[in-house]
């Protein structure tokens, strides 16, 4: 792997887990749904999607 990909999954990783700390998670915290879910969960739910994309993207091309 080249170190190049290394360095984006460790910025990526630390963003994610950042991004996934309990204090910031309660930020999302509201009573109000989105899209029929409680706002928290949809919070960890779109941060887990974007972290998996990215990081499918990243691993893909480095198999190129």
């Amino acid at each position: 792997m080249k170190k190049r990909h290394q360095q984006k999954l460790i910025f990526l990783s630390l963003i994610l887990f950042l991004g996934l700390n309990f204090p910031i998670i309660l930020l999302a915290d509201s009573s109000t749904p989105v899209f029929g879910i409680p706002a928290t969960l949809f919070y960890v739910f779109v941060w887990w999607l974007l972290g998996s994309i990215l990081s499918f993207i990243i691993l893909n091309k480095y198999y190129e």
